[in-house]
This record gives C-alpha cells, structure tokens and sequence, in this order.
C-alpha cells in the first residue's frame, strides 16, 4: 500500500436540507479527459428521462484532479463537504486513486473506480471501495488462458513503461505466472513515447520471442507497434486495458492496431452494447472508447444503487455490496472486497473492428 498524505477528515453525514438535485461526483485526471466525462453524462442524462430518483433529477459534479500531487485528496474532499454529493465515481490513475479511497473510506462515502485497475487498492479490505473495471491481476490470468494455455506459446516479451500503473500490472503478471508454474517472460523496458523504439525492437526481435504483451500507455504502444509493422515483425500483440486508454482513433491508427488482441472491455456485439455506440457517437461525434463505457457502467451502477437503497450513504454501499448489474461491459457484480468478479475476455482487431476471441 502507498504511503500518502491525506487530508484529516471525518465521517460525513448525509447531505440535509431539501436539495433539488441528486450529485453524484466525478474524479478525472484533467480537463481534457473528456471520454469519462461524456460516459457518465450519457447515463445520467438517460436516467433523468426516466424520472430521476423520485421526480429529483440527477446531477454529475465533475472535478478535476490536474494539479500538484496530493490534489486528488483536496479534490475528493470538495465533492463529499462542499458539494455533498453522495457518492464518488473515479476515472483516473491507481496513485490518484489510493488518495481518493483514503478520504472516502474516512468520510464513509462510496468510492466507484471506473479505471484504474490497481489490485491493491481492494487489499486495504475497506466496504467503501468497489471497482468495475477488471484489476491487473484479472487482466494477467485471461492473458495466461489465453497465451499459454490456449495458444501454447511460451517464448514471450512483456514491454512496459517505468510508470506505476505499468509496472504494476507487469508484476502482477510475473506473480500469476509464477502461480501458474508457467516460463517467466522476457522484460523489456522505455522511458516515454518520444524515443525512438528500434533499439527495443532490436533487442526483441534478437530475443526471438514469439509474442509481445504491451503494459504501457497509449501513445507509446501505438508508436511501438507502427515501428513494428514499419519492420514487418510479426509476433502476435497483446495488450491489457491501458493500452488504448482515452484515445480517439483515426482510421490508419486503427489500420496499426490491426491482429492485436486485447483485455476486452465489454460486450460491443450485443445490443446493448451496440446501442451504447450508436448513441454516443451521436450525441458526441465519435465512438466511445473503453474509458467511457466504463464510466458509463460506473454511473449507472451509482444511479441504481441510489434509487433501490434512496438517500442514505451506508445504505448505498451495501446495495452495491450485492448488486448484479448487466452493462456495456458485462455482467457486474462484487466480491467482498468490492472487485468485480469474474475472469475478463478477450478481443482482436479486425478490419478496426473489435471481434471477441473464442475461448
């Protein structure tokens, strides 16, 4: 667990007084990480259509955490005393988010992650904390299912960047392979997307690994992999969430991501699915990408536990604790550390299409 500062807060009662409106906060990295945002606006705008919560329309506070370290506390704590909203959605890194889970776990205030997939934060055990998106170590045993044991292949590079969202995700790699018994991968590391990949791909392609899983983020990743085609390497691409990130794709990007197989991020085929496509590109002007469904999903599950469990904080957090929602991104459900449950698939790109890979 990080060692952070954190603001010294107490327990907050429930908002009082006849407010008009019901706020639920947003957490985003800054004002340009606008994917988060359109998510979670589509989905309360949807259930303002619906009657809100007894006629009381839902409004989104959303803050930024863009700053100095330590402003995700500042932030987190402005949402729960100044704004009272009555639960909290993040769409940000897992440092941000440990900052984050600390206030809202003092306050005793929801805490919905719809990013950041950093095992740890569930290990602190706290009711508060739920996350709906598939943490690293769910995203290392569907590459294990998929890379070792499905497809056989054993001679592998893991290429990640020195920031703590990807070295995290590659240890918790190395730790389920390890308890898989299966061969340790080679580990390549950078600095940032703007070096010039060809010495790594030099010492890959030397390596004579059969395969490529990328840990780092997504500018980075594209870069690498156009090197890649540009050098007509043809190891198979694997990619877990981060990957594509917020990232609104152009079409000869997507043409570079073509083969790849990623950490799938819902169910795109199905019409729910579908739908949720359909109308954001719509209403935004282009295709959602994983961050927005996520959000998506998130705020849906904040709105459905507020109007099963009405206008009580402790009331919310167990109706999440036991909620069973069908989203954009699957089936969600917690366990009793607020994880999602369940083994994540996977999807491969073709023809800029994401395509579910048969298990």
């Amino acid at each position: 667990m990080l060692a952070l500062f954190v603001p010294n807060v107490q327990a907050s009662k429930n908002p009082e007084g006849p407010d008009k409106t019901v706020k639920i906060g947003l957490l985003i990295p800054d004002n340009k990480s606008v994917a988060a945002k359109h998510g979670a606006e589509m989905a309360v705008r949807k259930a303002n259509e619906k009657g809100g919560f007894n006629g009381r329309p839902f409004q989104l506070v959303v803050h930024s955490m863009e700053g100095p370290w330590g402003t995700g506390s500042k932030e987190a704590v402005n949402l729960i005393f100044e704004e009272e909203v009555w639960a909290i959605m993040g769409s940000h890194d897992g440092r941000n988010a440990h900052l984050v889970e600390q206030v809202t776990t003092k306050a005793r205030i929801v805490f919905l992650s719809a990013w950041a997939s950093d095992p740890t934060l569930s290990q602190a055990f706290v009711p508060w904390y739920f996350s709906c998106v598939p943490n690293d170590l769910q995203q290392a045993a569907a590459f294990i299912e998929e890379i070792y044991n499905k497809r056989k292949i054993t001679k592998i590079a893991a290429v990640a960047d020195n920031g703590y969202d990807s070295k995290l995700a590659l240890d918790s790699f190395l730790k389920e392979t390890k308890i898989a018994g299966k061969a340790d991968p080679l580990q390549f590391f950078y600095e940032n997307s703007s070096q010039d990949f060809n010495v790594l791909l030099d010492q890959i392609y030397k390596a004579e690994v059969n395969c490529i899983i990328l840990f780092g983020q997504p500018s980075a990743s594209l870069k690498l992999i156009q090197q890649m085609r540009k050098r007509k390497m043809n190891q198979t691409v694997f990619g877990t969430l981060s990957v594509l990130g917020e990232k609104e794709l152009s079409d000869q990007e997507l043409k570079s991501y073509e083969s790849v197989v990623l950490v799938s991020s819902g169910k795109w085929l199905g019409s729910k699915g579908l739908a949720f496509q359909q109308e954001f590109q719509r209403t935004f002007g282009n295709m959602p990408d994983a961050v927005a469904a996520y959000a998506f999903d998130g705020m849906n599950l904040i709105i459905e536990a507020i109007r099963n469990a009405g206008l009580d904080r402790d009331k919310i957090q167990k109706t999440l604790a036991n909620i069973k929602y069908e989203g954009v991104t699957g089936m969600i459900q917690f366990d009793n550390k607020g994880n999602r449950i369940g083994v994540p698939g996977m999807m491969e790109i073709k023809n800029g299409i994401p395509v579910l890979v048969e298990r």
